[in-house]
């Protein structure tokens, strides 16, 4: 086993007895990357590979040498580029924020380099979080480490694909309506969104505020675990954020499955678009669980039907809201004056924004104005407020509610990308975990006849990562 196919847990004991330094892993991973970015078709999932990862390694070996403990010291992760890291560049995928520099470390970036870890750079995104496949980024798509070919999903398409691709032990990325698991999915490893608030978004460029949420991917959910234990708590910076602690998730049990009771969503398993394939794997996720006496039963949530249509309507509104300070003035890679504020305006984010980050601006404003659009927010936040209590109804009958993540497998680069209405129904299992605000692991639960990954979420409720990352130990463990 070389070290790039290392589990975050594996380096960090392998850390602690002095079998590795922080330096050679740091420079196996250097050298996997520089290898791959020569390749026929590299995955592209680094924008950049940081130059003072190595100098970090040193610093963490001389540490370790003077008796330092530290959890995660000298264990390196990659982070998606719309979370800050102080001194190094945070452009969200976008040409608009080429040039800008972060001041300042995001909390969860502040928090797991406080336990010793290292970042080792920034990886690629749809711009502005806006997309499923990371091929809207001003900086080219990731190819999916699986088939390159495909997409490795997104918007935290180059997080799994660094990740899957062996070129990252554990990343982090964001989600607003399925940009962890989708790619988790696609990519064949395991994507957590947690708890809304349970992570800080201080330092996190936004794009639907009432939904971002910092999450993990990983190849273990022990990895997930172990990083998870060192983040949350709550943020002074952050008013969402809640007192959570997450430090038990490093010393992570198997979940009991006999004792689990299972709920799944009839309108899911119905939907239009649900891949055969995928409904098989899913069908054989669920056998797994009842052979080892689980109890499994499908319910009906008919308000799920309105969920991807109520979370477009929301998560655009809040996007045009929070693309508003990237102006040329306050943020923003400034173009020509021209006449005016106007000509600025207008220039420099036609000029810095893609196709569909426009397209999204606009329909978000177009909700927002209530001379145009009617009440059309108002409802949407009227059936937000009904999922959250239809599923935490289901909570108190069930431990978790199960689903696949994604309704296809990954698609070719370029089959999606000019038909934004298919593009959003990727997205078609995943946002109510959103809208709930509630706990979704997807893992990797088996693969199509063509050898793609397939993935299968486990959703508990809120607060509840340790019961969800439980269980999928147990399958984890069987595999």
């Amino acid at each position: 086993m070389t070290i790039c196919d290392m589990s975050v847990t594996e380096l960090s004991k392998k850390l602690a007895t002095g079998e590795l330094t922080s330096v050679s892993i740091v420079r196996a991973y250097r050298e996997a990357y520089e290898a791959d970015k020569s390749s026929e078709k590299p995955l592209h999932g680094y924008i950049e590979f940081f130059e003072t990862a190595e100098q970090d390694a040193a610093r963490a070996d001389e540490a370790r040498a003077t008796g330092d403990t530290r959890p995660l010291l000298g264990v390196p992760f990659a982070s998606k580029d719309n979370i800050s890291i102080k001194g190094k560049a945070c452009t969200c995928g976008s040409a608009l924020l080429e040039g800008y520099v972060a001041p300042y470390n995001a909390t969860v970036t502040e928090q797991l380099m406080a336990a010793g870890a290292i970042p080792l750079g920034r990886t690629n995104m749809d711009e502005f979080a806006m997309g499923s496949s990371t091929e809207y980024s001003s900086y080219g798509p990731s190819r999916n480490p699986v088939n390159r070919d495909l997409t490795p999903g997104g918007s935290s398409g180059g997080s799994a694909a660094v990740v899957a691709g062996g070129l990252a032990p554990i990343a982090l990325g964001t989600e607003t309506g399925g940009s962890i698991r989708l790619p988790a999915s696609y990519c064949g490893i395991y994507g957590l969104k947690p708890t809304y608030g349970s992570l800080s978004r201080s330092g996190v460029v936004a794009f639907g505020s009432s939904f971002d949420q910092v999450g993990l991917l990983a190849r273990s959910v022990d990895d997930i675990g172990l990083m998870l234990s060192v983040m949350g708590g709550l943020d002074r910076l952050d008013d969402t954020s809640t007192n959570t602690d997450f430090s038990a998730l490093a010393n992570l049990k198997s979940a009991d499955i006999s004792r689990l009771k299972i709920a799944i969503p009839k309108e899911f398993m119905e939907a239009k678009g649900l891949d055969p394939e995928v409904a098989a794997v899913f069908e054989q996720t669920c056998e797994w669980f009842r052979s080892r006496g689980a109890t499994i039963e499908t319910i009906s949530i008919p308000v799920l039907e309105a969920a991807i249509g109520c979370y477009y309507v929301i998560a655009l509104a809040e996007g045009a809201s929070n693309l508003g300070r990237f102006d040329g003035i306050r943020y923003g890679n400034r173009r020509d004056p021209g006449t005016g504020y106007d000509d600025l305006y207008v220039k420099t984010r036609s000029e810095g924004c893609n196709a569909e980050v426009k397209r999204r601006i606009i329909i978000g404003n177009y909700i927002l104005s209530n001379h145009f659009s009617g009440d059309t927010y108002k409802k949407a936040v009227s059936v937000r407020a009904r999922i959250q209590r239809e599923v935490a109804a289901v909570f108190e009958s069930f431990d978790i509610l199960l689903c696949p993540t994604s309704p296809t497998t990954a698609f070719p680069l370029g089959e999606k990308i000019d038909d934004p209405p298919a593009m959003y129904l990727s997205d078609l299992y995943t946002t109510f975990a959103n809208l709930a605000r509630i706990p979704s692991l997807s893992i990797p639960a088996g693969k199509s006849t063509q050898g793609l990954p397939v993935g299968v979420q486990l959703c508990g409720p809120q607060g509840c990562e340790e019961k969800i990352l439980e269980v999928a130990r147990a399958w984890e463990e069987d595999k």
